[in-house]
């Protein structure tokens, strides 16, 4: 039989490396997603047993996506899945931000995840296969300091879960995965007011869930064709839980832990 498709972006680190090795270990085909693209060539130098298409690609950039779907049809003549991985986060109180970093994160997060899923939905319809949005618990609640990351990751909630019902009779399976903290690159690379990368986490990562073990949750949830995933509990499952019921409380925790963060934008 012919191996299923999936195509991953933001496949070069984290959460999408972890989910590429998933899936190569599962026996699916690849096709891997990212603007650094010698490390999506070191990663299908990795996974020999299945085979990779490495794709260069900037998912802000419509005809990026565009040719991502394009080069996977002519590659496998087909996609399974599409996991909307590929993030970037901010940190920057919101009087202080520039504006266009609100818009890059809208970009990158929200209109990446529209455009990939855009051009790929005629192909995942024929399989009747999966579509995947990555938000976090900060697409359930506001994250201060993230009001274009918290903004672009609730945009992305609403789109999918849209599309879901747009396609209920079409055979065709939508999670939104939220993830809580876990160990990767995307707060090292978190952008600031200004606009420049933060460069240095302010959390300790090695206390965070590995992205390895999110990439394994993940995979169940789309073979077992779940709608919507919160992955962590504390961070995850509790504090949007509290938040429907003490909203008001969740609030006041939120400041205090975003507040006491080393460097903290916060006044």
């Amino acid at each position: 039989m012919q191996k299923k498709v999936v195509v991953i972006t933001g496949a070069s680190s984290g959460i999408g490396k972890a989910l590429a090795e998933k899936y190569a270990a599962e026996n699916f085909n690849l096709v891997l997603a990212a603007r650094r693209l010698e490390r999506l060539l070191e990663l299908k130098e990795q996974l020999k047993s299945v085979e990779v298409l490495p794709v260069q690609t900037d998912v802000s950039k419509e005809e990026d996506c565009k040719n991502l779907i394009e080069k996977a049809i002519e590659k496998f003549g087909k996609i399974d899945i599409l996991i909307n991985n590929a993030g970037i986060s901010m940190r920057a109180a919101f009087i202080d931000v520039e504006t266009d970093v609100l818009r890059r994160l809208m970009d990158v997060n929200y209109w990446g995840t529209v455009y990939c899923t855009k051009y790929a939905l005629p192909h995942i319809l024929e399989q009747k296969g999966s579509i995947v949005g990555v938000i976090s618990t900060g697409g359930y609640i506001g994250l201060p300091g993230r009001t274009g990351y918290s903004g672009s990751k609730f945009a992305v909630r609403g789109f999918l879960d849209t599309v879901r019902i747009e396609y209920l009779r079409a055979g065709l399976h939508v999670l939104v995965a939220a993830p809580g903290f876990t160990a990767s690159e995307i707060r090292k690379t978190a952008l600031v007011k200004d606009g420049s990368q933060q460069g240095e986490t302010p959390r300790n990562e090695s206390k965070m869930m590995s992205a390895e073990r999110c990439a394994s949750i993940m995979y169940r949830a789309i073979k077992h064709r779940r709608r919507k995933m919160i992955i962590s509990f504390w961070d995850g499952k509790v504090i949007v839980l509290t938040a429907k019921l003490w909203a008001w409380l969740v609030d006041q925790v939120l400041y205090i832990v975003f507040k006491n963060e080393p460097d903290s934008p916060l006044k």
